[in-house]
C-alpha cells in the first residue's frame, strides 16, 4: 500500500497543500504534481465527467509519485467510494455532509472493520497486486486513509460538532461557495456572517482533534483563510490556474504587440 504523503507531512509537524483536478486527466498530470510538488491532489467526480475507470488510470499513474490521491465521490453511496479505494485511492471527499450518520455512512466505506465496514478485496491495486497479510493490511490502511467531510450548509454547521466527533472522520472541508449560496449570501466570502461560520468550523475541527480544510481562488484568499487558522490548504483548480495563467499572458502578448505598433 503506498504511503498517505497527506498524513506524513503532518506526522512531521508540516500543514500539507494540495491541488484539485477537474479538466486535465491526462497521464502527464501525476509528473507535473510532483513537480510542483504538491502534497496531495483530489479528483473531483463531482462536478467534471470523471468515471471510476478514469479515475484508476490516474491513481495508478499517480504511484510514480509520492503525491496523495483523493477522491470528491459524486454521491455519498458505498460503490463509489469503496471502488475507489480498491483503486488505490487514498482519502474519500464528500459535499455537503450534514449530518453524523451521513459521516459514519462514510466511515463505514472508506474504513475496515471494526472502524468501518468496508468489504475486503485484498490482493488488487491497493496493494499493488500482490495480496499482504490481511491482518496487518486492514490496521495499516485504516491509520493510512483519510475522510473529508464537506461543511456546505446551515444544517452542515449546526452539526458540525457531531461531525467532527465522528471516529474515523479526519476533515472538515469547508465548500465555500456552496455554504456562502446556502447562506443566501453567494460568493459574498467578506460578509460577517460567512467569516463567522468558518470560524466556527476551524474551531470546532480543533476542538475535536480534527482539521480544517478549504480551497482558496487566489493567493489573498489564501492568506485571510490561513490567517482565520484553516490548517490544510488545497490551492485552486486546474481549471482556474490554466484559464487565469493563460489570460495574464495573452493580455501581456497584446500589450507588448500593441507598444511594437506604436513605435513603428
Amino acid at each position: 500500500m503506498k504511503e498517505n504523503r497527506f498524513k506524513r507531512v503532518l506526522r512531521e509537524g508540516g500543514r500539507p497543500v494540495g491541488h484539485m483536478i477537474m479538466e486535465f486527466g491526462t497521464r502527464g498530470v501525476a509528473m507535473m504534481l510532483k513537480s510542483a510538488d504538491v502534497d496531495f491532489v483530489v479528483y473531483d467526480m463531482e462536478h467534471t465527467g470523471f468515471d471510476t475507470e478514469r479515475i484508476a488510470d490516474l491513481v495508478a499513474w499517480l504511484k510514480a509519485t509520492d503525491v496523495a490521491a483523493f477522491v470528491r465521490v459524486p454521491q455519498p453511496l458505498y460503490h463509489f467510494m469503496a471502488r475507489l479505494m480498491d483503486a488505490g485511492v487514498l482519502g474519500i471527499m464528500v459535499g455537503n455532509v450534514e449530518t453524523p450518520e451521513g459521516a459514519k455512512r462514510i466511515v463505514d466505506a472508506v474504513k475496515f472493520a471494526p472502524l468501518g465496514n468496508r468489504g475486503l478485496g485484498l490482493g488488487t491495486a491497493h496493494n499493488d497486486y500482490t495480496p499482504p497479510n490481511p491482518a496487518e493490511y486492514v490496521k495499516a490502511a485504516n491509520e493510512n486513509t483519510t475522510v473529508i467531510c464537506q461543511i456546505e450548509s446551515p444544517l452542515g454547521l449546526e452539526n458540525a460538532d457531531a461531525i467532527a466527533a465522528t471516529p474515523g472522520v479526519d476533515i472538515l472541508w469547508v465548500g465555500h461557495f456552496d455554504l456562502s449560496n446556502a447562506m443566501g449570501i453567494l460568493a459574498d466570502f467578506q460578509n460577517p456572517k460567512f467569516l463567522d461560520a468558518l470560524r466556527h468550523v476551524v474551531a470546532t475541527a480543533r476542538k475535536h482533534g480534527k482539521l480544517s480544510a478549504i480551497q482558496p481562488g487566489d493567493p489573498k484568499q489564501a492568506e485571510q483563510w490561513i490567517d482565520l487558522g484553516f490548517d490544510i490548504i488545497s490551492y485552486k483548480t486546474d481549471i482556474s490556474i490554466y484559464r487565469s495563467g493563460l489570460i495574464n499572458d495573452i493580455q501581456f502578448i497584446r500589450e507588448s504587440l500593441a507598444k511594437k505598433a506604436v513605435a513603428g
